[in-house]
């Protein structure tokens, strides 16, 4: 998949007050959650790799998550469980400018 920053938000593994997110594996775990949401149908070793709308990565050093704004029309549910995540965490989110 073709980035797209203005398609993407980023759930960084900071909080808002500035602490480092922990577990150090957060991001890993968070996007494992997503893995099996996909923009199509799963293929063979599909269950080896994270989901193309939810993807971990490290921005500035700093852990994050990388989601794809398409998830959520495709899966309403999975965009709220990585929103609610962040929120539930305090973490910073970074948007597209609008």
């Amino acid at each position: 998949m073709q980035s797209n920053l203005s398609k993407e938000v980023v759930i960084l593994g900071v909080t808002r007050s500035g602490q480092v997110f922990r577990p150090s594996d957060w991001a890993e775990r968070l996007a494992g959650v997503i893995s099996s949401i996909r923009p199509s149908p799963a293929e063979p070793g599909d269950h080896f790799s994270y989901s193309p709308w939810c993807v971990p990565n490290t921005m500035n050093g700093q852990k994050c998550v990388i989601v794809h704004t398409d998830i959520r029309q495709a899966h309403v549910m999975a965009w709220d469980f990585l929103m609610g995540f962040a929120r539930d965490n305090d973490l910073q989110i970074i948007q597209p400018d609008s």
